[in-house]
């Protein structure tokens, strides 16, 4: 049998694009000489991205979709796609052309080498704001030292796994699904390949900055307990720092006397305290909530319609057949 590699695509509302996306993806493909499939993941979009890959499927035998039964996210959407990819090595890219598909030749070439993941570190990343630019920095910096699995720097989605990677990744089912993290947790050598990250090619980016701020408490509370941590030694800290204050309130009133209420004094400790145990409390709710998900054990997506690529329904036929 010859080696399958199998091309996961998770799409929300990528209509414009998509037409390009798979012509050069498929030209990349091709140029490989291994047979393939490429599986799109129609996270419920609300724009005709359903008509748009139900054309693509019609023109391409090796395209696969599948329907999600609403918007689940990427993350999930992501791994509905895996869950379905048959292929002895796997590439994720997004629809939105700012991972270039001729990068997939270089992650082959690297997994050939030996590698089990190949994943693509942006050198720069066109297009988007120097403040967008300075927090995902930032971000990545932040998040390796909080957690105990090693994050590579700079790097998204776009990577290949070989098939016993994707088999252990598919093995964690958690409901929260921090992705970059979870490449990273399962271990196995790893590659990364330097590339330039273009502008959009077309359409509107999903990642406001509200969503991407909730996207790292996701990363940073998966992977770390840090803040737990942090809110104990606060604690301690703003205590000490009370206690510290009421001697020296004591002493001063034994040797000056207090003619005078610390009205001012008393507002803003009792505010500091408050906000401290806020914080505090909500660090801890954030876990709770997490932990509270998980033990419902929920299944992570529901698909509304599976459609899968001719040439593989073909295959599954001509084997049944010869049963």
């Amino acid at each position: 049998m010859p080696e399958l590699l199998s091309v996961v695509v998770p799409a929300y509302n990528e209509s414009p694009v998509l037409g390009e996306f798979h012509r050069r993806t498929s030209e990349v493909l091709c140029a490989t000489g291994m047979a393939y499939e490429i599986i799109y993941i129609d996270d419920g979009s609300t724009d005709d991205t359903a008509a748009v890959l139900a054309r693509l499927r019609g023109n391409d035998e090796a395209v696969a979709v599948i329907e999600l039964s609403r918007n689940f996210g990427k993350e999930v959407a992501l791994t509905a796609g895996l869950d379905h990819a048959n292929g002895d090595v796997v590439v994720i890219i997004d629809a939105d052309l700012q991972d270039p598909p001729e990068l997939i030749s270089e992650f082959l070439r690297e997994w050939r080498n030996g590698y089990d993941i190949v994943y693509g570190r942006r050198t720069d990343r066109e297009g988007e704001s120097w403040l967008k630019k300075s927090t995902a920095k930032w971000f990545y910096r932040v998040m390796n030292r909080l957690s105990d699995v090693e994050i590579p720097r700079d790097s998204g989605d776009f990577r290949l796994l070989s098939r016993r990677a994707l088999d252990a990744l598919m093995s964690l089912r958690e409901t929260h699904r921090y992705m970059k993290g979870l490449y990273a947790w399962v271990g196995f050598p790893q590659k990364e390949v330097p590339y330039l990250r273009q502008a959009r090619a077309a359409g509107e980016t999903k990642w406001n900055y509200w969503r991407l701020w909730n996207f790292a408490l996701e990363g940073i509370t998966s992977f770390s307990d840090v803040p737990l941590k942090m809110s104990t030694y606060l604690g301690i800290l703003t205590s000490s720092a009370a206690f510290l204050y009421g001697i020296y309130f004591l002493l001063r009133t034994i040797i000056f006397g207090n003619p005078v209420a610390g009205y001012p004094s008393l507002i803003l400790v009792v505010l500091f305290l408050g906000g401290v145990q806020l914080i505090c409390l909500g660090i801890i709710g954030e876990y709770l909530a997490r932990t509270y998900n998980e033990s419902k054990s929920r299944a992570l997506y529901f698909v509304k319609g599976y459609h899968p690529s001719r040439s593989r329904a073909s295959a599954e036929a001509e084997s049944r057949i010869n049963l």
